[in-house]
């Protein structure tokens, strides 16, 4: 399959530098690699109050109204996500449940870089409050260009969201912060650890979110994006090609990767490529991505192998663009998500579609699931057993015990029923 030659083995050394010296110099670090990376010289990280007001009254209108209407769609569906508890009686006072809580405190992270992700502050926030998530922090990197502050529209979209706790910080160093916490250091206030890391990010804060997996619980070790798209000769070699260009947009090692049985369409959309890629506006980022070893064609023989290569790529976002969409959309077992259809394109679910975008990528769909509500949660089983249930199953839990050779096991529940 083509594939991203970035890993994260690449960045682990440096980044495990990063953790190390965030963990033993707290704010001191964090200053430092924000000079060195963000090119900024910085006193507060906590943005103050004021900032996310303002940014959020100098906010595009438009802008604005796209915002509201993304997070009322991606609320609604957060909601929805809700698991239930499970409460069950195995036998007369023999009694099992299991309770759904939300974890205490989590880090949101929102990157910089070649683009401005106020989707992202969306799509991490909601889902986490939807759980019903008590403390939330969220970090985006420092800008030069607006005075050592994340951009305004980031801050626009965390006020438009009611988060009061946001970071300028960014890369590997943010995640450390996150993940260990921070002393309160002069006018610096503490920053206190977080349950769970969330968010998408470059190689860097990929790598970061596996060295501190199990000091925290992440969403994924995301890298670049990725677009698959299963089309037939009758799929419209226009919206193909402009739906490979829209996620080639993103990054240089952007994947776009067209499945099709029809060598004419294959054609066509080459044709369609040559035509539109000249004309958009991050054309160079967008042909670089197109012609790395993680984007082409394949070639099926028919269309059960192209659902057999689409769910063995296990695709970010997996387009279907053949007849008979949502039937051959039943027959995936492996995307991050699954778009049906001409009218359901991989932007709709960037912003506005009410599903989640912060997906897994290189594969993982495979055993992974895109950002949720049950992220932010955690599952408890309780036990709740009379005397008379207990003494139902006690021979059963010594004769297991004995044959484990763990005969304490047994001794525990034998007590109970001792003269």
């Amino acid at each position: 399959m083509p594939r991203a030659e970035t890993t994260t083995d690449v960045a682990s050394d440096a980044v495990a530098a990063i953790i190390a010296d965030v963990r033993s110099r707290g704010f001191d670090a964090l200053n430092e690699l924000a000079l060195r990376f963000d090119g900024v010289r910085q006193d507060h990280l906590l943005v103050p109050r004021e900032a996310l007001r303002e940014a959020l009254d100098q906010l595009d209108p438009q802008v604005r109204a796209a915002l509201e209407e993304s997070i009322r769609r991606a609320r609604l569906f957060a909601e929805a996500q809700r698991p239930l508890d499970t409460d069950l009686e195995i036998g007369p006072g023999a009694g099992v449940s299991q309770k759904w809580l939300p974890v205490n405190r989590v880090g949101l992270y929102v990157p910089g870089g070649l683009a401005v992700y106020p989707s992202s502050v969306v799509m991490n926030v909601v889902p986490a409050q939807a759980a019903g998530v008590a403390s939330l922090a969220l970090a985006s990197p420092p800008q030069k260009e607006f005075g050592g502050l994340p951009h305004p529209t980031i801050l626009a979209a965390a006020e438009l969201l009611g988060i009061e706790e946001v970071y300028a910080m960014g890369g590997a160093q943010a995640i450390a912060a996150f993940a260990y916490g921070i002393p309160a250091a002069g006018e610096n206030p503490e920053l206190e650890p977080v349950d769970v890391v969330t968010g998408p990010g470059n190689v860097y804060v990929a790598t970061a979110k596996r060295l501190v997996k199990g000091v925290v619980g992440i969403d994924a070790e995301a890298g670049p994006t990725e677009i698959a798209i299963l089309a037939d000769a009758g799929a419209d070699a226009r919206l193909v090609a402009a739906d490979l260009i829209s996620q080639a947009e993103h990054d240089p090692n952007a994947a776009s990767v067209l499945v099709t049985d029809s060598p004419e369409l294959a054609e066509r959309v080459r044709e369609e490529l040559g035509r539109q890629v000249p004309a958009t506006r991050h054309s160079e980022r967008v042909e670089t991505a197109l012609s790395g070893p993680q984007s082409g064609t394949i070639l099926v023989d028919g269309l059960e192998q192209g659902i057999a290569v689409c769910n063995a790529y296990g695709a970010e976002h997996l387009e279907i663009q053949t007849a008979d969409a949502a039937n051959v959309a039943s027959s995936i077992t492996s995307a991050g998500a699954i778009f049906v259809g001409n009218y359901s394109p991989v932007s709709l679910g960037d912003y506005c579609s009410g599903s989640n975008h912060v997906l897994p990528t290189a594969g993982t769909s495979a055993f992974s699931s895109g950002l949720n509500v049950t992220t932010f949660m955690h599952a408890i089983q309780v036990i709740n057993y009379d005397r008379a249930a207990l003494q139902e199953v006690s021979t059963h839990v010594v004769a297991l015990s004995r044959a484990e050779d763990l005969p304490a096991h047994g001794d525990a529940v034998s007590i109970r029923f001792a003269d």
